[in-house]
C-alpha cells in the first residue's frame, strides 16, 4: 500500500500540495474562510528511507507517492535522508511550505522527467540573454561592481565551455554566438533532479551562467546570490529598503538556498 502526498482527503493520504495554510492574524471574511483549505493532519509515526537506489521515502513502511501517483524516490541517499527529515519535522499537520526538498523532488519526478529537453532549452534561453552579459554604462560605482562580480563568471564560462559569451553595454538584446549556446546546453545535466534545481536557480537569479557555475561548484551559493543581486544591492545602498521588497527578497533567498542545498545533496553528476 502506498501513501499519496497529493490532496489530503482525511483517509490518510496527505502531503505537499494538499492545501495552503490559513492566513494568521487579523479578521477573516466568510469568503476567506470558505476558500482556505486546512492543512492535512499528520497521520504517520515513522519515516524511513529504503536501502536501494533510487531511494524511496517511507511513512510507516509505506511508499510515498507524488501528486501524479509516482513513487517519491531519489537517486542520492543524502537527499533521501533530508527529505525524510522534512516529513519527520511535521508536527500536528503537514505543511508543504516547510518541505521545499520534497516539493523539488515532486517537480522533478512529475514534470521535469517528462520534459528534459524543454527544460534544458529554457535554461539555455536564459544564457542567450544572460544577466551578467548586459552592463550599465553609469554610474561608475555600479559599473565597477558589475565588473567585479560578473567578469570572472563570463571568463570562467568562456574558458570552461570553449565559448565566447559577449558582454555588451546597455539592455538592447545582442544574440550570443550559436556555438556558445550549444556548448552551454551540452554542459547541462540531463537528469531530472539536477535540472530541476538548476532551473529554479536560473529563474531566481536571471542568469544561466551563474546557475552553471554554482552547479559546477565554481561559485559558492553566497557568491552566486551576491552576483545575482549586484544591481538590486546598488539600488538599496542608494535609496534604502522598503518592507515589501525585503519580504520578497527573503522569500527568494529561501527558495534559492533550498535549491542550492538540493543540488549539494544530490552530489556531482555522473
Amino acid at each position: 500500500m502506498s501513501v499519496d502526498n497529493g490532496n489530503g482527503n482525511g483517509n490518510g493520504n496527505a502531503g505537499p500540495g494538499s492545501g495552503a495554510a490559513r492566513p494568521s492574524g487579523g479578521p477573516r471574511s466568510p469568503i476567506t474562510d470558505s476558500l482556505a483549505k486546512p492543512l492535512p493532519k499528520r497521520f504517520y509515526k515513522a519515516v524511513t528511507v529504503g536501502d536501494v537506489a533510487p531511494f524511496p521515502i517511507l511513512l510507516d513502511g509505506r511508499q510515498i507517492k507524488t501528486p501524479k501517483k509516482r513513487p517519491l524516490a531519489v537517486p542520492a541517499r543524502p537527499l533521501a535522508d533530508a527529505i525524510a527529515e522534512e516529513w519527520r519535522a511535521q508536527a500536528d499537520v503537514i505543511n508543504p511550505a516547510k518541505m521545499p526538498l520534497t516539493r523539488f523532488a515532486n517537480t522533478a519526478i512529475d514534470a521535469v522527467a517528462d520534459t528534459l529537453d524543454a527544460v534544458a532549452a529554457d535554461i539555455t534561453a536564459y544564457a542567450g540573454s544572460d544577466l551578467v552579459c548586459y552592463r550599465a554604462e553609469a554610474p561608475h560605482e555600479l559599473v565597477e561592481s558589475q565588473s567585479e562580480h560578473w567578469d570572472p563568471i563570463v571568463a570562467w564560462a568562456n574558458e570552461t565551455l570553449n565559448a565566447h559569451f559577449q558582454v555588451v553595454p546597455g539592455i538592447v538584446h545582442v544574440a550570443q554566438p550559436e556555438a556558445s549556446l550549444v556548448a552551454f546546453s551540452e554542459a547541462l545535466p540531463r537528469d531530472a533532479f539536477r535540472l530541476s534545481a538548476m532551473h529554479v536557480i536560473t529563474t531566481l537569479t536571471g542568469s544561466a551562467l551563474i546557475a552553471l557555475a554554482l552547479f559546477r561548484q565554481w561559485l559558492s551559493p553566497k557568491a552566486a546570490w551576491n552576483a545575482a543581486h549586484v544591481d538590486e544591492d546598488y539600488q538599496i545602498a542608494l535609496w534604502g529598503e522598503d518592507a515589501e521588497a525585503v519580504a520578497r527578497r527573503r522569500g527568494r533567498h529561501a527558495e534559492f538556498d533550498s535549491a542550492s542545498r538540493f543540488l549539494t545533496l544530490l552530489g556531482p553528476s555522473a
